[in-house]
């Protein structure tokens, strides 16, 4: 069994680590972090402040401010680590505040050894360093306070920022101790773990939906975005990018119209060695109007490269190439001996399962500031992945790592889209060539046409069942661009069980199920010319996203090829034997909570309506939350199908703000609609097609369904909910459909044409 990428469970992972090696190929590049010039906001606080931890700092006036070196992008990531903190501390709710951190390697993640917010790793993987440095906090005021107030530190309580002594009735504020100047006490790395955490009978904070602190900001316009940014002296810049998505080159630009125009400055072909960008060119000009108009009037012509008559079609027909070579990709998992089991099954069933490309489009659109001061390169943008950030636009500037300060900003949107950097490079660029700041600012074209989109995936699935009925073996192939891979950083890739050498987990993560089956293989392959053609990138649920839409649409064709129940089969298959033991007895019991609250089994539905399930343990195996859903459509004689309601149950561990939770469930359970019905991109001559909306067609408001969600918080250890709901909607919706109509769609999206199609087939 595959053990996943090692830095990414917190129980194997060095805790000491303070800096992070990005190993692409092209740049070779360590993040380095230049300690002056750092704006103000996200400077060191002032010496009369306490700061028990790098995580946050206690003011004079007894307000608690806490750095959040994580990405937020309105999931309210700041809010929720304030929240940790506030429940160690003893602080009162009103007197936190939250501030997001620069590049300084010091707010590195604890677990990761690197500044990234993605996989829905945040909560669990920081949880316990929140709680110790709170802890840490309340510790050293409260042995402050005894000092101060001469009584013992053991008979001292902290709640709502006030340490109270109960025999002598005497107390000090939070502020009343730091002023005093005796919180002094620091913590070494034993010191920490050696702190013993309350439990969760002990919580006062955790569990309550209290006020998100970044709302009040973002409602009066204070908190700043990428795209707010002003720099004196600032310039503006507009992309040209070619026809075909990767692999152009510019041959010549003629900017004698631009130069016509007022404010234009210059057009900056890019030369860009982090091989990030490929045949873009920027138009500099005083504003950003001017710099679109000149933009426009640029004449280019390109070289459209290897690429340039690729297709969709071409990308899937290779794909299916590379799975029916037997030498082809790695194994992720290889349990048992599956050609055998299906040698001797009573019944085999195969299948192929496609996605097509989709889009991130966040509604901020990609931007990036760039400012040279002397030495010191300063980029304001709003980042997923600083770490990674600051080392392609140190390669894009031509300077060491360590002279790349970044500004972290508050992100109108991610999804895993701002883990690239991208928007840097230009801006870069076109500072160090007009001599001057430079923001640029992507139109939604630019962005569309050159996302780091999910790739299209091509899956083979093949199960055999013996005479009972009961499942022996299933093989599973995948096939598609690898979008870690891409990174080239060797932590984020896998050994393969097979020792063909390291994998991308991050395209079959969700294949290794948690399902009891005795045979099991599961095949990573590259699709070398999609990576060429279309470099992947991790949007919103990754992996999953593609795999448990096979996993769930198989496990539901194999009920319906025995006679069983696709909710009992799952039930049976959920046992816990072996290494699934623990993990699926909570997926069991979120699949039954899910079935229960939807009345599933239990209602005789009109014609042409129909339930379906689907359980997941989404993200990865050893960082897994437990999500099912229980799906109901309407499917009418044209094939237009209408999600009626979703019912989803998560099992959190340990929720933080319940609130929070139940809105990151509704939004990605929506999200994973979207993608399950409406959305896809298609690749024509090297270049996306869709550039817009109107051709891209995300769900829209007046298509939402009832959404009815349960959150299942039993103590155990915080797990994610950002994405997990996204990868279980795609096969209920599927599987309710079948359920309607009799028609198994196996391609995403699931359109009417194809639903029809499958009606008559």
């Amino acid at each position: 069994m595959n053990k996943h990428v090692k830095n990414l469970a917190p129980e194997t992972t060095d805790l000491s680590r303070r800096s992070f090696l990005v190993g692409t190929a092209a740049t070779g590049l360590v993040l380095g972090y230049a300690g002056s010039g750092i704006d103000q906001a996200l400077a060191a606080p002032a010496p009369a402040n306490f700061e028990p931890s790098v995580w946050y700092s206690i003011a004079p006036d007894g307000l608690v401010t806490v750095t959040c070196g994580k990405a937020d992008m309105g999931q309210h990531v700041a809010s929720t680590m304030a929240q940790i903190v506030a429940e160690e501390l003893g602080a009162n709710w009103k007197d936190m505040r939250v501030q997001l951190a620069s590049n300084d390697p010091k707010f590195n993640d604890p677990v990761l050894g690197a500044q990234i917010t993605g996989g829905s790793w945040s909560t669990m993987m920081n949880f316990d360093a929140m709680s110790r440095a709170g802890a840490a906090g309340r510790i050293a005021l409260t042995e402050a306070a005894a000092a101060s107030m001469g009584v013992p530190a053991g008979e001292l309580v902290v709640r709502d920022s006030k340490i109270s002594h109960a025999k002598s009735k005497k107390s000090m504020s939070f502020a009343e101790v730091v002023k005093s100047g005796k919180a002094t006490k620091t913590f070494t790395a034993d010191d920490l773990k050696a702190i013993k955490l309350k439990t969760p009978d002990q919580y006062t904070m955790i569990g309550v939906s209290v006020p998100q602190l970044d709302i009040p900001s973002k409602t009066n316009g204070t908190a700043k975005y990428g795209i707010d940014v002003m720099v004196p002296g600032m310039v503006h810049g507009a992309l040209v990018t070619p026809p075909v998505r990767y692999g152009a080159t510019v041959k010549s630009v003629d900017d004698s119209a631009a130069k016509k125009l007022p404010g234009f400055i210059k057009a900056v072909t890019l030369d860009d060695k982090t091989t990030t960008t490929t045949g873009w060119v920027v138009a500099v000009a005083n504003t950003y109007a001017q710099a679109k108009k000149a933009a426009a009037a640029l004449k280019i012509s390109y070289d459209g490269g290897p690429n340039a008559k690729l297709s969709s079609e071409s990308l899937l027909t290779e794909g299916k190439r590379l799975q029916g070579l037997d030498d082809s990709g790695q194994f992720f998992v290889k349990d048992g001996d599956p050609k055998a089991a299906f040698g001797s099954a009573a019944k085999v069933l195969e299948a192929e399962y496609t996605t097509n490309i989709n889009i991130h489009a966040p509604m901020e659109p990609m931007n990036a500031t760039a400012e040279f001061k002397g030495d010191i390169l300063h980029i304001y943008s709003g980042n997923q992945f600083a770490t990674r950030s600051g080392a392609i636009a140190a390669g894009a500037a031509g300077i060491d790592p360590k002279f790349v300060v970044m500004h972290q900003m508050w992100l109108g949107g991610g999804f895993g889209r701002r883990l690239d950097a991208d928007m840097m490079v230009p801006a870069v660029q076109a500072a160090k060539a007009v001599g001057k700041p430079v923001k640029v600012i992507y139109t939604r074209e630019n962005d569309m046409t050159m996302d780091f989109s999910r790739p299209l995936t091509y899956q083979k699935v093949k199960a055999g069942m013996d005479g009972d009925g009961k499942i022996v073996a299933i093989s599973h192939d995948v096939v598609s661009a690898w979008p870690t891979a891409r990174w080239g950083i060797p932590d984020f890739l896998t050994p393969s069980v097979d020792k063909k050498g390291p994998l991308d987990s991050f395209t079959v993560n969700g294949a290794d199920f948690f399902y009891t089956v005795p045979n099991h293989y599961v095949r990573a392959i590259k699709n070398e010319m999609a990576h060429n053609a279309t470099p992947s990138g991790q949007l919103r649920s990754v992996a999953p996203g593609w795999t448990f839409w096979a996993v769930e649409s198989m496990i539901d064709e194999i009920a319906h090829a025995t006679g069983k129940d696709p909710a009992q089969l799952r039930i049976s298959l959920l046992d816990g034997k072996g290494k699934n033991d623990g993990g699926a007895q909570r997926l069991r019991n979120t699949l039954l909570a899910a079935m229960g609250l939807a009345g599933y089994g239990t209602k005789q539905l009109p014609k042409g309506e129909g339930m379906g399930v689907a359980c997941v343990s989404s993200q990865e195996r050893a960082t897994a939350s437990w999500t099912a859903c229980v799906a109901h459509v309407a499917v009418a004689p044209s094939g237009e199908v209408t999600v009626k309601k979703l019912t989803v149950a998560t099992d959190v561990g340990t929720q933080v703000n319940p609130d929070g939770i139940r809105a990151q469930v509704e939004g990605a359970a929506l999200w994973g609609m979207s993608l399950a019905l409406f959305e896809k991109a298609t690749l024509k001559d090297g270049g996306i097609e869709q550039t817009n909306f109107d051709s891209y067609t995300p769900l829209r408001m007046s298509q939402l369904p009832e959404v009815a969600v349960n959150v299942i918080a039993n103590g155990e250890k915080a797990t994610g909910v950002g994405e997990p709901a996204v990868t279980v909607v795609a096969p209920a919706i599927g599987n309710a459909v079948f359920n309607a109509v009799g028609a198994r769609v196996r391609g995403l999206p699931i359109t009417a044409e194809a639903v029809k199609a499958a009606m008559k087939a």
